[in-house]
């Protein structure tokens, strides 16, 4: 399911992205295992350049944002992030055009409810064209149906 990308400016300079399409047939566990097999050594922040290009959910404890089209980061999350699989935005803290592990947060929106805090516990750059490869790998090998917005990459058909 695709949807909107927007943001949000607040006293932080906060700002929200939509979720991008994923693969419904992978499931969370193995989405978030593939990731973190290609995920580098964890870095305490990343530059926010004004605005995401979009974000995965990687079930409650975790997502991938990215920050342009071939760059992203693996969030964990300090413990569960109540309906971030289903949420229809979320909204990512920073301090000066930083994100920070440990200090900056994520918030879903969308469900109706006040937006609840979910603290970044830690962050690790993701190698997107390993994914993207593994990805294909794995479609080929017929463990993973064909799909033209594998997750990976947050724009449409890229």
């Amino acid at each position: 399911m695709k949807r909107i990308l927007y943001a949000v400016s607040a006293a932080l300079t906060l700002f929200a992205m939509s979720a991008c399409a994923t693969d419904p047939k992978m499931r969370d566990a193995d989405r978030l295992a593939l990731y973190r097999a290609h995920a580098g050594e964890p870095v305490p922040a990343f530059q926010y350049y004004g605005r995401l290009d979009g974000w995965t959910p990687l079930g409650d404890s975790a997502l991938a944002v990215w920050t342009r089209p071939n760059q992203a980061y693996l969030l964990e999350l300090q413990g569960r992030c109540s309906d971030l699989d289903f949420a229809s935005a979320i909204t990512v803290s920073n301090q000066a055009g930083r994100v920070y592990a440990r200090f900056d947060k994520v918030m879903v929106l969308g469900q109706g409810a006040l937006p609840f805090p979910c603290h970044i516990g830690q962050i690790r750059p993701l190698d997107v064209k390993a994914i993207k490869q593994a990805q294909r790998d794995r479609r080929s090998a017929g463990s993973m149906p064909e799909s033209r917005d594998d997750g990976v990459t947050p724009q449409d058909g890229k």
